[in-house]
């Protein structure tokens, strides 16, 4: 039986805008971080897994000159905003396939001023689109069959959702995000710590109906990284290390299975519902034993349909599964505790193990005023267009 995989030590830096730090800076602080709450060095890792989009080829042996470089694989990783969770996944197949015994995952990106408004260029093929596929999942289609500019994918997204279902509306997008800009106001590592009104929000500038500014995730600088151990190795390790340390129960990554549109537009229910189905069966759970939940809020709209695909609620009942209140802190299972990517930021490369640092920190217990009292089971969740979808499920070490 493959050896179970836990989290030893993590960390990530704050989020936001970093003027005198590149990201190499970055990253070094978060790897160094997560080597210090783990209580290993460098000489400890087997295996480096670094995520980065735009900072050039080979970072994670540029990463390696600062924090050391001991000769280990280094696997360099690039999956959309699926990239920490990507890299994350890395060292968990290395742990389970027994190759190493202990890892270091990181992530990191600067993408503060880089703007909402950004979108691949468009590929003619004689003058007209060609529907072949041959350009991946999300095709050249702006101004064709709808926009490849993210806050109007993820708009119509909401809007094929309220369509379908009824019962969503502005305001509720509007809500979404001011519980999480409530959230953040808790989190010092969030980007922005700024509550905003219902009215503030409606009335921001409309980028994407239904989202306003602040219902969209914010793009900053920012850095995440995880030293994951086996069970076995864990053991050998000191009762305190031992009692921080977190269970990752479930991992999971999946792509675009094929639909009827697959070839055109992007489908990111099936992937995330595949992916959620696959790790509550790994982890031995359901969605009810979930106490919070960090998933991928690039925009309101999003929020809205991932309670449908990670199985938070009834299949059509995501607008009535908000308002029971069961997302917010105090809720039945809080969502984005955080103050998710609205507010807490997006450096993409980071967010998919910022999200599992914070379903860590809430079952160590050790998230200060926002703690979810009693947390034992988590789910970190996280999209990439292209399309890529990475679930972890965590658990707290047992007493």
């Amino acid at each position: 039986m493959a050896e179970n995989v836990w989290i030893l030590g993590i960390d990530m830096t704050r989020f936001g805008r970093h003027k005198d730090k590149d990201t190499l800076d970055l990253g070094s602080e978060a790897a160094l971080g997560a080597l210090r709450d783990a209580g290993v060095g460098i000489g400890d890792i087997g295996v480096l897994a670094a995520g980065n989009l735009i900072g050039g080829n080979g970072f994670g042996q540029l990463l390696q000159k600062q924090i050391g470089q001991t000769g280990i694989p280094v696997y360099n990783v690039a999956n959309a905003c699926a990239t920490g969770a990507t890299a994350l996944r890395v060292v968990v197949m290395a742990i389970k396939s027994g190759e190493v015994d202990t890892g270091l995952a990181v992530g990191v990106e600067k993408l503060s001023g880089a703007g909402l408004l950004t979108g691949n260029a468009r590929k003619e093929e004689g003058g007209h689109w060609v529907r072949d596929g041959r350009y991946g999942a999300v095709a050249p289609l702006d101004g064709r069959v709808g926009t490849e500019i993210m806050p109007g994918v993820f708009a119509q997204i909401g809007m094929e959702y309220g369509y379908k279902y009824g019962g969503v509306d502005f305001e509720l997008f509007a809500r979404i995000s001011e519980k999480n800009h409530a959230h953040s106001t808790l989190n010092p590592k969030a980007a922005y710590q700024k509550r905003f009104t219902l009215d503030e929000i409606m009335n921001d500038v409309m980028i994407a109906y239904p989202n306003t500014r602040p219902m969209c995730s914010a793009n900053c600088d920012g850095a995440a990284a995880a030293v994951l151990v086996s069970e076995t190795k864990l053991r050998t390790l000191s009762l305190e290390q031992q009692r921080r340390a977190v269970k990752i129960s479930a991992s999971v990554l999946t792509s675009d299975p094929w639909t009827e549109g697959c070839q055109v537009l992007p489908d990111i229910n099936t992937l995330t519902r595949r992916a959620a189905t696959t790790a509550y069966e790994q982890a031995g759970i359901g969605p009810a034993d979930l106490d919070l939940v960090e998933l991928h809020d690039c925009f309101a709209t999003a929020e809205l349909v991932h309670y449908d695909n990670l199985g938070l609620c009834e299949p059509g009942g995501a607008a009535d599964f908000f308002r029971s209140g069961a997302t917010w802190r105090d809720g039945s299972t809080p969502v984005n505790v955080s103050g998710g990517l609205q507010s807490k930021g997006h450096p993409v490369s980071a967010t998919g193990i910022a999200n599992v640092w914070e379903v860590a920190t809430h079952l160590r217990g050790e998230a200060g005023p926002r703690q979810i009292e009693g947390a034992r089971v988590g789910l970190a969740h996280v999209i990439g267009l292209g399309s890529a979808c990475g679930v972890h499920v965590l658990e707290r070490a047992a007493a």
